[in-house]
């Protein structure tokens, strides 16, 4: 509509711009038509464009715009009636010149005489209002790239193909990281908290007080003091303020306490656990839990992969694993009092530490055999390898067993590891993770075991144990078939056996009564 009106305007009389022409719509003109000079060059010479010819580059900006030419219509290129027949007309003859060719006199005109009086080039605008020129602050971020300008906001942003609110980039990246077995087994993304900061650090000293308490009466002893001076119900308005991380700390920390008075066998939302464990410590327990959304920690995932530091901070930053591996390991929180041996139970502790760590190729071939048809040339490949590294971790274990059975033990950790062991919560969840691939126990009789076994590990590594039931059923089909390939499965399966009941031995070695000859090494 709005190039029809000026069009009409226009062709009613002859229309002369007398100077600059800045408007929103397309501008018809009749009369001498003046170029610039790249337009000329266009126009003029042998080997000149033909009408058909696209014309010299605009700007960006001007490149966008419907501009119509001298003596030509607003739709077409066509000459406008009125126009002296054979001349050629570009339709970007309104393009206003660069810096290095200023309109000036003397210009040549279309028909080729130069122009006294040149008519100024109309320059035309953009459509939006011009933006006011930003000072100051607003300046800076106007110039910086649009990438940075978004800050914080360029995380959140959805590409492509990705759902609204998905992290973007590094972010991305490590969120993937974090929940990947691959990459670093089921121990932590980073190193566990050292020690709490803030009034958490009540709770700290609570845990370390109360792992070193002669007995469960002592333990129960320090959660009622703590009770009374308002201690726990001050830590549990502080609960939602928790980063995840130092939300799995203090969990550790509640699992050591709760073991240490007796109650790692509890629910602590159910109605009949008011009449067994402190009242006010259970809500600190619940709301930890629903912070960290796995309800039944109180294990050996918890205590152990949560409970440990390298002794000397590296100089570089190694994978976690690597960490676990090569460095020499000491508990967090220490069941044995401070300048003495470490007890049998750190010692426990800190080796399934180091067996996840070593297990890390274990959970790299369950990937490998995942979805793997048991007649595919690979399978065997991977089994053969499973094995070695089975073998591989129970050298570790034996080589653990010499150290922990000459460490001192007190009957309160003996009865910490009792209370565990009755529980199903000292499986360590490499051995979990075995178990999910070669099916060793997965008959309908035991598999509600499995599941007791699982529940003390989070969720998205039961949903990873779970898948890897689902996606390694092939390869298990291997235990009712005869050849290599299924003699290749079965030493798999028994080499896992023996794993298993290499780490049962290190647990009742640890739980044994301390010899007399084992009393004189404190």
């Amino acid at each position: 509509m709005g190039d029809t009106a000026i069009t009409k305007t226009t062709t009613a009389g002859p229309v002369t711009a007398a100077g600059t022409v800045t408007t929103a719509e397309p501008v018809t003109a009749t009369g001498p038509v003046t170029l610039t000079t790249a337009e000329a060059a266009t126009t003029a010479g042998p080997g000149a464009p033909g009408p058909g010819a696209p014309g010299p580059a605009r700007p960006a900006h001007a490149a966008a715009l419907p501009v119509a030419s001298p003596g030509t219509s607003p739709a077409t290129t066509e000459p406008a009636p009125g126009s002296p027949p054979g001349a050629h007309v570009p339709s970007t003859a309104l393009i206003p010149s660069g810096p290095d060719t200023p309109p000036g006199p003397g210009r040549p005109s279309a028909a080729g005489t130069p122009s006294a009086t040149p008519a100024p080039a109309a320059t035309p605008t953009s459509p939006l209002p011009t933006p006011r020129r930003a000072t100051g602050p607003a300046r800076a971020e106007e110039t910086t790239h649009p990438a940075a300008r978004e800050g914080k906001r360029q995380s959140v942003a959805p590409r492509p193909g990705r759902a609204d609110g998905d992290p973007d980039g590094p972010a991305d990246a490590a969120t993937i990281a974090a929940h990947d077995p691959c990459a670093h087994g089921f121990l932590p993304e980073r190193p566990p908290v050292r020690s709490l900061i803030g009034t958490w650090t009540r709770l700290d000293a609570m845990a370390r007080a109360a792992a070193v308490a002669p007995g469960r009466e002592a333990a129960v002893a320090l959660v009622e003091r703590a009770h009374r001076a308002e201690e726990l119900a001050a830590l549990r308005q502080r609960v939602s303020r928790l980063s995840l991380r130092n939300a799995e700390a203090a969990a550790m920390r509640i699992a050591v306490i709760a073991v240490s008075c007796g109650w790692c066998g509890i629910d602590p939302q159910a109605p009949a656990a008011r009449e067994v464990a402190d009242e006010a410590f259970l809500d600190l327990w619940a709301a930890i839990a629903h912070r960290i959304g796995h309800d039944q920690f109180v294990a050996l995932p918890t205590l152990a992969l949560h409970n440990w530091a390298p002794e000397r901070k590296p100089r570089r930053h190694i994978p976690i694993d690597q960490l676990a591996r090569t460095e020499t390991l000491v508990p967090i929180v220490r069941w044995a009092p401070e300048g003495q041996p470490l007890s049998r139970l750190d010692r426990l502790m800190l080796a399934a530490t180091r067996l996840e760590a070593h297990g890390i190729w274990l959970f790299r071939l369950a990937e490998t055999l995942a979805g793997r048809s048991p007649d595919d040339s690979s399978t065997p490949t991977a089994l053969r390898r499973l094995v070695r590294v089975q073998h591989a971790l129970r050298a570790q274990l034996l080589a653990e067993a010499a150290e922990l059975s000459a460490a001192p033990a007190t009957p309160q950790q003996r009865a910490v590891l009792g209370a565990l062991a009755g529980q199903g919560a000292l499986e360590p969840p490499v051995l979990q993770a075995a178990d999910a691939v070669l099916g060793i126990g997965a008959r309908r009789l035991r598999e509600g075991r499995r599941q007791l076994l699982r529940r003390h590990l989070p969720a998205q590594h039961r949903a990873w144990l779970s898948a890897m039931d689902r996606h390694c059923a092939p390869v298990r089909t291997l235990a009712h078939r005869g050849g290599p390939d299924a003699a290749v499965y079965r030493e798999a399966q028994e080499s896992l056996i023996a794993l298993r009941r290499t780490y049962t031995a290190l647990v009742q070695a640890a739980a044994r009564p301390t010899e007399a000859r084992l009393t004189r090494a404190a």
